[in-house]
């Protein structure tokens, strides 16, 4: 049994990395987050914001270089954009049901960041592998 697990493990490696990368940029977000919001005391919405570009650093960086293993320099410029583009879209996505889920459903600022980024992982994943990091003469 242990043996099949490590095997299992082996043909979704990718998919762990993505998701050890994702959380370890999940969790400089929520820290921001909180630490912008509780003890600077910024506004939710503005924190939000400004813990996204505090994790998108993170983010990009794991993603490209663990992730996906793409340690090309060749296309960097083009995949920063690329990145920053869907990351952009998800920001807005996030703000506006950070907002809803907030203000109309009265979910903690906390647990609906939690439920939004496993929303949104699910299609950054796949536009990820896909287009930003796919590699390049397949």
């Amino acid at each position: 049994m242990y043996a099949a697990l490590i095997q299992h493990a082996k043909r979704h490696q990718q998919v762990l990395r993505f998701l050890v990368a994702g959380g370890l940029a999940f969790a400089v977000n929520i820290v921001s987050l909180y630490a912008l919001t509780d003890f600077l005391h910024i506004h939710y919405l503005v924190s939000t914001v400004l813990a996204f570009l505090i994790a998108f650093n993170v983010s990009f960086i794991l993603q490209k270089f663990w992730t996906f293993r793409d340690h090309s320099k060749d296309n960097v410029h083009v995949q920063l954009q690329l990145y920053l583009g869907m990351q952009l879209i998800n920001l807005g996505l996030n703000a506006t049901l950070m907002y809803i889920f907030v203000e109309y459903l009265h979910i903690w600022y906390v647990l609906s960041q939690t439920i939004i980024a496993l929303m949104l992982a699910v299609a950054a994943f796949l536009i990820n592998k896909a287009y930003i990091f796919k590699p390049r003469g397949m």
